[in-house]
């Protein structure tokens, strides 16, 4: 192994892919599986593959995700670990946002103080994998590659949208395409190898936005004004240096949009889900919290994951994930929810009175509602017997007012959003 291993984990612009998710937070800090944010799995990744010299470039909405990783991440101070988060910041050289990847992690360069010899991972802060970094980071250093691009087998009707790789001998990449929609091209790009059999759907190898560079190849990669790995970087270097693939072929999520986010989200109750929380090999960390153990009286579960903290009355989940403090009150139906639950419980009488006083729900679920498909974002107060579901509405709609938001077939209920009594979505 070189001296160093630098880790840099791109944070996302904008996100408009998961907005309204989005609207509050940057795309790392969107909370996953009841209790977890996006950025723990590639920073847990990190550690789990022995590299805890993390960096985390971001610079939209970055207050929540600035106290997550302070809580959650404080290494002993003789191992020498870090999770550092380097935000876009004005200097003698530029006073812009990032322009994208490549932009991001070149006007960083001064802070990760490398050596001529060290070795950089380039991560995606959005994604749902688990993969053992160091045998990447080995097998670029034994095949002596300029840059290893992993790269992940997909049907060719998922492949609309990736970037795709063509492979030659010794996994040498040979051309690579980003997000091709023509079906002849994403065609062309099927090895033999992943051709499909018995009816199965042809497979190819899309990238997943995970780079190995040495410190030298990146620098001189990003000695031009490209501002994006995955657009101009990774093509414009194929056939000019020495790129290699390597090849993971297990489960792997990129979760830009807000339907990936929702189904990711809710495979996790399945018996044996595709992504394993529970692997005590591989954890995925996250900030210790001093909550209680969930609350359920008298509830009907049929598949549920229920954060600590929670509490469900005499209510019916079906298909649902709960996160930290979620209230569920008597009466309810919940199936296919993601709930994100709340930072705070509403106990003091400061927050009562205030509550009172402006007339508004209890943070939670009101008694007697319905929800389905639908992602219950935090803070947010729905009130007595409200019916939400996105059944009824066309792509697109919104109801501002009370913060609802449907996108991709799934209704949002905003962050810190008062849905009042009685509230019944209709798209009209």
């Amino acid at each position: 192994m070189p001296s160093a291993v630098h880790c840099v984990i791109m944070g996302g612009g904008r996100g408009t892919r998961l907005h309204p998710l989005t609207q509050l937070r940057c795309k790392p800090a969107v909370p996953l599986a009841g209790k977890y944010r996006l950025v723990d799995v590639p920073i847990s990744n990190c550690i789990n593959s022995g590299f805890n010299r993390i960096y985390l470039l971001s610079q939209f909405n970055t207050a929540s995700l600035h106290r997550h990783v302070q809580h959650a991440y404080r290494f002993d101070r003789f191992a020498g670990g870090f999770v550092e988060i380097l935000s876009a910041e004005q200097t003698e050289a530029s006073d812009n946002w990032y322009q994208g990847t490549a932009d991001a992690v070149r006007r960083n360069l001064m802070h990760f103080h490398a050596d001529e010899d060290d070795v950089f991972i380039i991560l995606s802060g959005d994604q749902l994998f688990r993969m053992n970094l160091a045998k990447m980071v080995e097998e670029h250093l034994q095949r002596g590659a300029d840059v290893t691009v992993a790269a992940n087998p997909v049907s060719i009707s998922e492949a609309p949208g990736l970037g795709l790789i063509r492979v030659g001998e010794n996994d040498r990449i040979t051309e690579f395409v980003e997000k091709p929609t023509d079906l002849e091209v994403i065609r062309r790009l099927v090895p033999a190898e992943l051709a499909g059999v018995d009816g199965t759907e042809d497979r190819c190898l899309a990238s997943m936005g995970i780079y190995v560079f040495g410190a030298k190849e990146l620098e001189s990669a990003l000695a031009t004004d490209s501002a994006d790995f995955g657009k101009e970087i990774i093509p414009g270097l194929v056939g000019r240096r020495d790129l290699r693939c390597h090849i993971f072929d297990d489960y792997w999520e990129d979760i830009g949009t807000v339907r990936a986010f929702f189904d990711a989200n809710l495979q996790l109750t399945d018996p044996v889900p595709a992504f394993d929380f529970y692997d005590e090999e591989s954890p995925i960390y996250n900030y210790p919290d001093i909550l209680p153990t969930a609350k359920l009286t008298e509830s009907h579960i049929d598949r549920a994951i229920v954060a600590s903290g929670g509490m469900v009355g005499r209510a019916k989940l079906t298909r649902c994930v709960l996160g930290v403090r979620s209230i569920v009150a008597d009466g309810c139906k919940l199936e296919n929810v993601v709930m994100m639950g709340a930072d705070h419980y509403e106990r003091d009488v400061v927050r009562l009175e205030k509550r009172d006083r402006l007339g508004l729900p209890a943070i939670g679920v009101g008694e007697n509602s319905t929800v389905t498909n639908s992602i219950i974002d935090k803070n947010a107060r729905i009130g007595k017997g409200v019916r939400l579901s996105p059944q009824d509405c066309e792509e697109g709609w919104v109801d501002e007012s009370k913060g609802l938001f449907v996108r991709d077939g799934v209704l949002v209920v905003l962050k810190n959003a008062v849905v009042p009594d009685g509230t019944i979505t209709s798209g009209k």
